[in-house]
This record gives C-alpha cells, sequence and structure tokens, in this order.
C-alpha cells in the first residue's frame, strides 16, 4: 500500500475511481495519482480539483455540527 510518496514523503490518500473501479492514491502536494503498486499513473487535473473543492464547500454548507456533538462524552468506555 503507498500511504507515503516517493518524491516528496507526504502522506497519500485513497480516492476511488468510479469510472476505472480502481483506488488511487493521490498526495495532494505532488498532484500524483498511483495505482497500489506504487507506480505513477497520472497527474490531477484542475478539473478534477475544483470538483472535489466543489464537493467540500457543499458539504460544509449543508452539515452543521454543533458543539454537543464535537465533545466527548463522560462515563462512556
Amino acid at each position: 500500500m503507498p500511504l507515503f510518496c516517493k518524491q516528496c514523503n507526504e502522506r497519500r490518500y485513497p480516492i476511488f475511481q468510479t469510472a476505472e473501479k480502481l483506488t488511487l492514491w493521490l498526495c495532494e502536494k505532488c498532484n500524483n495519482y498511483v495505482d497500489p503498486k506504487d507506480v505513477i499513473v497520472r497527474e490531477r487535473t484542475k478539473s478534477e480539483k475544483d470538483e472535489m473543492d466543489a464537493k467540500i464547500d457543499n458539504f460544509k454548507k449543508t452539515v452543521v455540527l454543533t458543539g454537543e456533538k464535537m465533545k466527548r462524552r463522560k462515563g462512556v468506555n
């Protein structure tokens, strides 16, 4: 599993590609996708980055997190 980038030693994140039915690992610093065998497949395009940013913004707008949910419950193991 390619957890760390060979070029910059940063953490990679798994991104599932529905069209290819394959999980590719993304290094956000280098903007490279690698396959599970740690071979660079392709670079992240601007449209993919914009699409991910739009999804994150939409999530932040629709989800309301209250302070009560963020606190750790006492007395629960």
